[in-house]
């Protein structure tokens, strides 16, 4: 038996397609043109690679995007009037501040200022406070994309437990909220969980968002497991892995996402989707 792959890749190209006619729909029926705007801090490598296919995206689906980039040396009370420049530009519907920031620039400030109305990243306290009460926002785009990926499958959640490696604010809490919502139990791992493993082999769902390579072997998951892999991390030879050692735990798993090409498309996506509906949002 090997476990089924789950391929981010064309799912996000599927979704992407119809978010292509559903854009085409809007300008034509609508006049409505969906904006994204993004601001790029500084010349760290993978952020580049990362802004530059987000700006791909948006023009696939036809979806008009500024990129605004500063040096690492902006003060951060620059990069709040370009925020607030964007707030108030009727032509963008989103704003996505590409993370991490210097170390002058507080990610916390930052991610206040932006209207909660454009976050489409999903960051803002107002966004996460209504996902976690249950209300309309714009979710997280990782997570949302992770419960895409499981829905495509028709891999059933309510009921299943769901466990999730990592609590970061950006993929492993909202993730189980997400989770919740669709009536699935979830449990959480961490740095400072005792015996991970017994946890890990109890789950019908296994989500690994902690950014340490391979560390998710067969003897940690149940037969059967679904297993989505958020890691992406470079292993000696250079090459990108995940957290989960693939080759060894897709003969164990029933499904499961391969690193590259599995949550990261999903990810971008989801941002489209988000900048859609922000579109959507504005003109109701």
């Amino acid at each position: 038996m090997s476990g089924e792959l789950i391929n981010g890749k064309q799912l996000a190209q599927e979704k992407r397609d119809e978010m292509k006619a559903e854009v085409e729909a809007l300008k034509n029926q609508e006049g409505v043109t969906p904006g994204l705007a993004v601001i790029l801090v500084g010349d760290h490598p993978a952020s580049h690679s990362y802004v530059k296919g987000k700006v791909k995206d948006c023009k696939e689906v036809g979806i008009h995007s500024e990129l605004k980039t500063l040096p690492d040396t902006v003060d951060e009370q620059t990069l709040l009037d370009e925020i607030d420049k964007y707030n108030n530009d009727d032509a963008i519907d989103g704003i996505l501040v590409q993370l991490p920031l210097p170390e002058h620039i507080s990610e916390d400030k930052v991610i206040d200022a932006i209207n909660p109305e454009k976050d489409v990243d999903g960051f803002h306290p107002v966004s996460v406070g209504k996902m976690l009460l249950g209300k309309e926002t714009f979710y997280s785009c990782t997570p949302a994309g992770i419960i895409e990926m499981v829905k495509s499958k028709q891999i059933p959640i309510e009921g299943s437990h769901v466990v999730i490696v990592g609590r970061s604010h950006i993929v492993g809490k909202p993730a189980g909220m997400l989770f919740l919502q669709n009536n699935a139990t979830v449990t959480y791992c961490h740095s400072r969980t005792k015996d991970m493993s017994a946890i890990t082999k109890q789950a019908d769902i296994l989500v690994v968002a902690v950014g340490q390579a391979q560390l998710i072997g067969p003897e940690d998951i149940k037969d059967d497991a679904v297993v989505i892999d958020v890691g992406m991390n470079r292993n000696e030879e250079g090459k990108l892995v995940g957290d989960v050692n693939f080759e060894a735990v897709k003969e164990k798993a029933s499904y499961i996402t391969p690193v590259p090409g599995g949550v990261g498309p999903m990810t971008r996506t989801m941002l489209l989707h988000n900048t859609i509906k922000s579109a959507r949002n504005w003109r109701e």
